[in-house]
């Protein structure tokens, strides 16, 4: 069977009943209207093909997970899995992260994960990192008071960047990973691997893991 084109991916994307593209139509009511369910609501940003979204989804059915991204095939190939697995605690946002507030009111989200976001490595991009002092304060806008934010990646640089930027913003870390497999500490973090971890680890790369709260 062929593989579909980006044009079939997209049109199928538009009648999926849990992908938004750039439609806040659930702000305030993920809950009530989307979900149908009071359980708690946990959001990744960047999720790619949605490894991680997908896997604690399947792993917490007691809870409710959204995956969001601007990149349509990856999203395309999340919900498809998510459809075939009939999973029911789960929706996908497709829209720039910049405009993540559009679909939550304050203290809609119980937790955020970061997963493998791109490090975006020259100084001139900074802001475009998602731990940046851009993004902060949006995040604290939608997480419940206490709420908790999750960073994994491979890149040295994103990690010491955003430890260095928590410094400088009301926080508190509360894990703090040099070497998640050095320490076995990947259980912990529900033994998900994403294709990009996959990767990452096949080149001998360090994976790193924050947990932190704003104050």
């Amino acid at each position: 069977m062929a593989s579909k084109s980006k044009l079939q991916k997209f049109a199928e994307l538009a009648s999926n009943p849990i992908v938004l593209e750039k439609n806040p139509a659930f702000k305030g009511k993920w809950n009530t209207d989307f979900f149908k369910n009071q359980h708690p609501i946990v959001l990744e940003l960047a999720c790619g093909k949605g490894d991680y979204t997908l896997g604690m989804a399947r792993l917490f059915p007691e809870k409710n997970f959204i995956g969001a991204d601007i990149k349509g095939n990856r999203i395309w190939s999340a919900a498809r899995i998510a459809g075939i697995e009939n999973l029911q605690n789960i929706g996908f946002i497709r829209d720039q992260i910049d405009h993540i507030n559009d679909y939550f009111v304050p203290g809609e989200v119980e937790e955020i994960w970061i997963t493998f976001s791109d490090p975006f490595p020259r100084d001139g991009d900074a802001k475009r990192r998602l731990t940046s002092a851009k993004f902060l304060p949006h995040y604290k806008e939608i997480l419940k008071a206490g709420g908790l934010i999750h960073l994994k990646t491979d890149s040295d640089l994103l990690y010491h960047f955003t430890k260095e930027t928590l410094s400088e913003f009301p926080s508190e870390i509360l894990k703090d990973y040099e070497d998640v497999y050095a320490m076995n500490k990947n259980e912990e973090l529900y033994g998900i691997q994403t294709y990009y971890e996959k990767m990452h680890l096949l080149d001998k790369r360090t994976i790193k893991y924050l947990c932190f709260r704003l104050l």
